[in-house]
This record gives structure tokens, C-alpha cells and sequence, in this order.
């Protein structure tokens, strides 16, 4: 993986598997021991094999990102497994916005890794460039479709007041049917609980990779 073209595509295989395995072989956030040594198919047990089995299936460069420490818990790890299955292949909201709602986690984490790879997706998608530069520099986008903004003002209302108004959830269900209200509430939680386990194991980007976020921004 030596160009952005082949990185973007590995990300692309990785993400079958719910979740874009291509942060194997990341650097821990400081210079100390990691906190999770990376593991290899190896050196699992035999309650981790069928989950690294699977990982591996749909990941050319093996078990990485939040894969890493949760194989560590394996029935926790199946059962992450398949939820992320779900939500990144299988849920009723469009793609271009689910990997938005996923990017709107990401920046409220400041989450190197979500934001490394789930930005290049969200493009891919068809989430406008400006939308995705204005996120990252911690603004509310400023010309956002119908969609794009009731996904930002849901998600963000949720996330940071603990609840959705009356006025934010009638925009929602003006543009989503009940499932899909659902479905995005779910994959923001979901990308908390992934940021959070990122920041725990202390995952950042692949090593010659700029992180995105960088140290005294907003």
C-alpha cells in the first residue's frame, strides 16, 4: 500500500467487515509500549480464531483498528462484529449519509483513525468536499442539503443536549421513515463506542500517514 489509490481501495475491502480494518500494524498515540500489541492469526485462541477468521475474510491487511483490542473479549467481539456488519452494509439509511453521521462522530472525538478512514468513504458517497472541510474545521457545513443538514442537527442535537426536539425529529421524519431514524440513531452511538474504544487502545493512523487532527486545533 504504497499510494493514496491503493490505500483508499483497502480501506474500501476492509470495510465488508463493519468496520475499515486498515489500521493493522497502527503506531500507538505516544511513544510508550502500545496497549494492545497487535495481534496476529497465530497467536489467538481458539475462541478468537473464528472471529480473526472472519475479520481476515473480508480485510487484506489483517486484524487491525478497534478489531485489536476487541478479538481481546471474543463473544463481545462477534457480537460487535455483527453489528457493524450491519451498519455499515446492511442499514436502511443511504450511504452517503450514514458515513456523514459517522464523520459527525468523528469529529466531536477529535478520532484520527474514524476520520482517516471514514472521510475518503464519505466522499466516495457523494457527501460534497465543502461539507466534509467545514466539519473538520469544527463548523456547522454551510451549504448542506435538506438531508445532509437534518443528519447534522440530529446527531449532533442527540450527542451533545442528550435528546432531539420536537422540531429536529418532525424535520426527520419529513425525509426518513421510522426504521431509518432508527438505523442513524444507532450508528452514532455505535461510533462513540468505536471512538471511545480507539481512544482507550490508543489507535492512531497507519505509520508516513498525516493525522488529521492536529495538536492545538479546535
Amino acid at each position: 500500500m504504497h499510494s493514496a489509490t491503493v490505500w483508499l481501495s483497502s480501506l474500501t475491502l476492509a470495510a465488508a467487515g463493519g468496520w475499515l480494518a486498515a489500521t493493522v500494524f497502527s503506531a500507538p498515540a505516544t511513544s510508550k509500549e502500545p496497549r494492545f500489541p497487535q495481534l496476529t492469526m497465530e497467536q489467538l485462541s481458539d475462541l478468537q480464531k473464528p472471529l480473526g477468521e472472519q475479520i481476515m475474510k473480508v480485510s487484506s491487511v489483517g486484524i487491525g483498528g478497534p478489531y485489536n483490542p476487541m478479538i481481546r473479549s471474543p463473544v463481545l467481539g462477534q457480537r460487535l462484529y455483527d453489528l457493524f456488519y450491519y451498519l455499515r452494509w446492511q442499514t436502511s439509511v443511504p450511504t452517503r449519509l450514514n458515513e456523514f453521521a459517522i464523520l459527525i462522530i468523528g469529529r466531536q472525538w477529535r478520532s484520527q483513525v474514524e476520520w482517516f478512514a471514514h472521510a475518503p468513504l464519505a466522499a466516495k458517497a457523494g457527501l460534497p468536499p465543502d461539507v466534509i472541510a467545514e466539519l473538520k474545521a469544527g463548523n456547522r457545513p454551510s451549504k448542506m442539503a435538506d438531508d445532509e443538514a437534518v443528519v447534522y442537527d440530529f446527531v449532533t442535537e442527540l450527542t451533545t443536549t442528550k435528546k432531539v426536539s420536537d422540531e429536529t425529529f418532525a424535520r426527520a421524519k419529513k425525509i426518513f421513515n421510522d426504521q431509518q431514524i432508527v438505523d442513524l440513531t444507532a450508528v452514532a452511538g455505535n461510533y462513540v463506542m468505536v471512538a471511545m474504544i480507539l481512544a482507550m487502545a490508543e489507535e492512531t493512523v497507519p505509520p508516513g500517514k498525516e493525522e488529521p487532527f492536529k495538536v492545538g486545533e479546535k
